[in-house]
């Protein structure tokens, strides 16, 4: 019964984060996008700071209509929302939020391979913006969804790269036992990394400078042109849900977790502040810099974030050997 009760625990867990954490960072971008470009409209949705803003987009999304269009795929069209979201839901079974009062590390469940599963549902995630380019029967949705594939594969070796050489340092690839080994000295060791890590992350939840697949000045809405109500809100959740699971890897990762002063009774309160700061960072950069061309997104990552990945490797290589 206790194992039961265990397992109904996590459960409600992992479930309570993915509800919980992606709407925060959704509104956290609402007001930080409105302060940053002195726009107004975000702050009159509730009397105190525009409180109310993501309970307004809720409404909104769900009065809109949801249209299938004549020339789509209509299982696969249907079917994509989904796939772009649940691979979150699976991510954050395996991501560590850390103790809270003496209790021990709240995670869905600890694997030997974390890392590499977290790694791997990021990855099937992109696959339903992939289906949504195909199925919508949109020229415009196509080109986003093979801009979608074509950038998974320019950045998926770079990020896996930086994560292998975190893992190789820590002597293994679980997500508690990184922030277990974790050293402050290791964050210089591994800058390189945490940069080439944290760009091939923006570039693979396609947040902006890296978000060429939408591209609404020239593809509409890249592959999410057709879709409206709770079907596009669910393509928005999956966006927020992304930038959650990579801020929670940046956090484990190079900034120690749940690391902290009193660690044992507020580790979590340290993990979840890491990944709004992080998350901070995401958005900040959706505001500071413009978008990349897919030209200069595949000669990035070719050219710089290959090459500074296998510098990082080395590197990490000689300081475990040595």
């Amino acid at each position: 019964m206790s194992e039961l009760l265990e397992v109904i625990l996590r459960c409600v867990l992992v479930i309570g984060a993915f509800m919980t954490l992606p709407l925060l960072i959704g509104q956290m971008e609402h007001k930080q996008m409105a302060h940053m470009q002195s726009r107004v409209g975000p702050m009159y949705a509730g009397r105190f700071h525009g409180w109310a803003q993501l309970i307004a987009d809720g409404v909104k999304f769900l009065q809109k209509e949801s249209v299938t269009p004549a020339a789509a795929d209509k299982p696969v069209f249907a079917l994509a929302p989904a796939v772009a979201l649940v691979p979150y839901v699976i991510a954050m079974v395996a991501i560590p939020l850390g103790p809270l009062f003496g209790s021990d590390v709240l995670i869905g469940t600890d694997l030997d391979a974390g890392l590499f599963f977290v790694l791997a549902a990021m990855s099937i995630g992109v696959i339903g913006s992939l289906m949504a380019g195909v199925a919508s029967g949109n020229k415009y949705s196509y080109v986003g969804g093979l801009r979608v594939a074509a950038q998974l594969m320019s950045y998926e070796l770079p990020m896996v790269l930086a994560a292998a050489s975190v893992a190789m340092m820590a002597g293994t690839l679980s997500l508690v036992g990184i922030a277990d080994a974790w050293e402050p000295w290791w964050l210089i060791v591994q800058l390189p990394g945490l940069v080439v890590f944290f760009v091939a992350g923006l570039a693979e939840i396609q947040r902006p400078p890296f978000d060429a697949p939408l591209a609404d000045a020239e593809l509409v809405m890249g592959p999410f042109t057709e879709y409206g109500g709770m079907r596009f809100a669910m393509f928005l959740l999956s966006e927020y849900a992304g930038i959650v699971v990579l801020a929670a890897l940046t956090a484990v990762l190079y900034l120690g977790g749940w690391a902290g002063p009193w660690s044992d009774q507020l580790g979590a309160a340290w993990m979840l502040l890491k990944i709004a700061a992080v998350g901070f960072v995401v958005i900040w950069a959706r505001v500071a810099y413009p978008r990349l061309r897919e030209d200069q997104l595949n000669a990035l990552a070719w050219k710089v974030l290959v090459p500074l990945a296998l510098v990082q490797l080395t590197i990490s290589t000689l300081v475990v050997v040595s």
